[in-house]
Order: structure tokens, then C-alpha cells, then sequence
């Protein structure tokens, strides 16, 4: 989930570094989670865009940053994934789908841009299956774009699928539909399927193999709306969340009518988006253990150095966070 705001904070030495630009109740655990703030703050440039002209959308515009009106134009690509055995880069973008690019760089080809006859209107992330041969990937909406991101959370719209592409065959098969904002994606060590709900603030659980093949339960209720998730080298997942569950988003997300009232008031998608998340920006991201339970919390509770993440991965015992709503790479040392 992602709307594109301008970022700026003062600078100081901290242990979370930016690079510049060149995405039911909580889960109980046997001990409470640990805790880490991300309370030093850093310079975040803000954007400066040039200024916008009415003519007609064209690729070479493709230069200016953060345009959702390009984007059906440009391009968004949210997921990545590089396959292992032949070094190719799948990506899923919200616009144009399953596209796959070679180990040497250059255009991208499309893979598929359907399921069932329906087209896909905002793919989301991925996740490859090597032993299988196969990817899993999902569409958020089969109603609303990307760019209409908060009609598809607040309306109560529930037409996301998950979908496994077989790259042998060439198979595209729908596993799960009727989902609410689908997210993002991660297979375990263990032949199982996690999948970020994230109008719902839940991770789904899909058995792939075993008797339990093909059925699906909640693997965990966060505190906050996921985005992504990633496993890391133990078989632990670091969820990003987009925010907290407050007050005010648990109220116009408990009923559909309410939601709709909401997108109709006569206010910037800015200022909805500032309401929605309780007119604070912050970042959380928590690591779940491999029943589900929370191990671990990082924060910044006043969105001092990072807000609004939308990816966590685990490397070397640090952590690499993004964002979608801002032009940088942070990384935090877990020592």
C-alpha cells in the first residue's frame, strides 16, 4: 500500500543508514517480543519534481518520479525476484503483470497478464518455488489500479487472488480469490505459503504439500497493515507494516458503507491517507517466528528516521528497509 508523500527530517549520526536514490486479536507468544527504536534521525532530500505540462503521456516522460498518472505508462513494478538456476529477474508490476528479464539486463517480456480470462489490474509481489519450478504471485484488485490504492482498502473490496504460474508448462492457475487487498508473499522452508492480507492486518497460511494440501488458515493477526513479508536464512519472516491498526482506520474498515463514506469526502487522497493512519507517520516491522508468533519488534515511533516501510529483508544481521513513499534504502545493524 503506498501513496507518495515528500519525506524530511533533520540529520544526525545513526545506526540506520540512508542511502540516496540513483517498496482477531494480536498473536500470543510464550515470552514478549523484544523491542528496537529506530529513534536517530537522518536527512531525507526532499523530491523535486519539474514542473508538469498538459501534453499528451509518453514513455519519454518517464524520467519524473512518483507520477501516479504515469504509472500506466511508465510502469510500477513492486515485486522482484531473481531466479537462482538461471539467473533471470521476475518482476510483477502493477500495470503490466508477470514480466520476466534476462541475466544480461535490457526489456523486460511479458509472461502473463491474465488469469482465467480476467486481466490483472494491480500485481502485487512474487515469490519463486525452485524445487517446483514454479512462481506465486498475486493481483491485488481485480477492480482498482494501483494508483486508486485506498478504494481498494476502504471500500471493502475483496477480488485479490493469488495465482501460481508453472514455468515448464507455461500453466497459469488461480489458487485463492475473494481476497482483501493481497499483498505480499513468501514461501517457507516447509512446503508452506504465506501470503499478507493487508485490509485485514492478517498473514494467510496456504499448505502446499502434505495432507493438508490446498487448505489455508491465519498464521498470524499483526498489529498494524502488512505489506510485505520475507523470510529470512533461519526460516523466520520480517513483515513490514504500513500502519498501525488506530482508532480511526479500525472504524472505517469495520463496515464497507463507512469506507465508501470516506473516499467520498471532499479532501486530497493525501489528506485521507493522513487521517487513515491517525495523522502520524511511523515505521514498524516486526519478525515472526515460524508458528506465527511475534519474536521481535524495530520502530520508530515518531518517524524521526524512516516512516511508512514497505519491505524489511535480512542480510548479514542487518536490516534493508524500503519504502514506496520515499527515495531511500535504510539499513539497519542488529548488533
Amino acid at each position: 500500500m503506498d501513496f507518495p508523500v515528500d519525506p524530511s527530517s533533520p540529520s544526525s549520526t545513526s545506526d540506520l543508514d540512508i542511502l540516496p536514490p540513483s517498496p482477531s486479536s494480536p498473536i500470543s507468544c510464550a515470552a514478549p517480543p523484544a523491542v528496537s527504536t529506530l529513534d536517530d534521525s537522518v536527512q531525507l532530500e526532499p523530491r523535486r519534481n519539474p514542473p508538469r505540462d498538459r501534453r499528451p503521456l509518453a514513455r519519454k516522460e518517464c524520467t519524473r518520479p512518483f507520477a501516479p498518472e504515469l504509472e500506466h505508462v511508465c510502469g510500477r513494478p513492486l515485486g522482484l525476484r531473481f531466479d537462482k538456476k538461471t539467473g533471470d529477474l521476475y518482476i510483477v508490476d502493477a500495470y503490466f503483470g508477470l514480466m520476466v528479464v534476462g541475466p544480461d539486463g535490457g526489456l523486460a517480456t511479458l509472461v502473463a497478464k491474465e488469469a482465467e480470462g480476467e486481466p490483472f489490474r494491480f500485481t502485487n509481489d512474487l515469490d519463486i518455488d525452485e524445487s517446483e519450478d514454479v512462481i506465486y504471485f498475486t493481483d491485488s484488485s481485480t477492480t482498482y489500479h494501483r494508483r486508486q490504492f485506498l478504494n481498494a482498502f476502504l471500500s471493502g473490496n475483496r477480488t485479490g487472488r493469488l495465482m501460481k504460474y508453472d514455468k515448464s508448462s507455461k500453466g497459469l492457475e488461480v489458487l485463492l480469490r475473494g481476497l482483501a487487498f493481497p499483498n505480499g508473499v513468501a514461501l517457507s522452508k516447509d512446503g508452506l505459503f504465506l501470503l499478507a492480507e493487508s485490509a485485514t492486518g492478517r498473514i494467510l497460511r496456504l499448505w502446499l504439500k502434505g495432507p493438508n494440501a490446498g487448505k489455508f488458515d491465519v498464521f498470524a493477526d499483526l498489529p498494524g497493515y502488512p505489506d510485505n513479508i520475507k523470510r529470512n536464512s533461519t526460516g523466520e519472516f520480517w513483515v513490514a507494516l504500513h500502519a498501525k491498526k488506530g482508532p480511526v482506520l479500525r472504524f472505517l474498515l469495520s463496515n464497507s458503507l463507512i469506507g465508501n463514506f470516506a473516499l467520498s469526502l471532499p479532501i486530497s487522497l493525501q489528506k485521507l491517507h493522513l487521517l487513515l493512519v491517525g495523522g502520524k507517520a511511523e515505521a514498524t516491522a516486526v519478525k515472526l517466528g515460524k508458528e506465527g508468533e511475534i519474536l521481535e519488534v524495530v520502530e520508530d515511533k515518531e518517524g524521526k528516521t524512516v516512516q511508512f516501510i514497505s519491505e524489511v529483508e535480512e542480510r548479514d544481521n542487518k536490516l534493508w528497509i524500503g519504502s514506496v513513499m520515499g527515495p531511500f534504502i535504510g539499513i539497519y545493524d542488529l548488533n
